[in-house]
């Protein structure tokens, strides 16, 4: 039985880095949305120049969503602390 809590009392340890670690997941997955986002609009634009300026506020309002989203799960995983 005493194995058994030991195991417990570790496992508690590994919660410790799981806020860091989502924060992680959380920031790479945002930074890969943003780049794709960036590269996909610069595409659309040498394609259609002419609607650049709507290709360009889509771009920000989606990146702006991504990068919310974002924070909002950096704090829930630092609140988590």
């Amino acid at each position: 039985m005493l194995p058994l809590i030991t195991l417990l009392q570790q496992a508690v340890d590994f919660g410790s880095l799981a806020a860091p670690i989502g924060a992680a997941i959380a920031v790479l997955g945002a930074a890969l949305g943003i780049g794709k986002i960036g590269a996909n609009a610069m595409e659309s634009i040498a394609r259609q120049p002419e609607a650049t300026g709507d290709i360009r506020m889509s771009m920000i309002i989606v990146a702006a969503l991504i990068e919310g989203a974002a924070l909002f799960a950096i704090v829930v995983c630092f609140m988590a602390l």
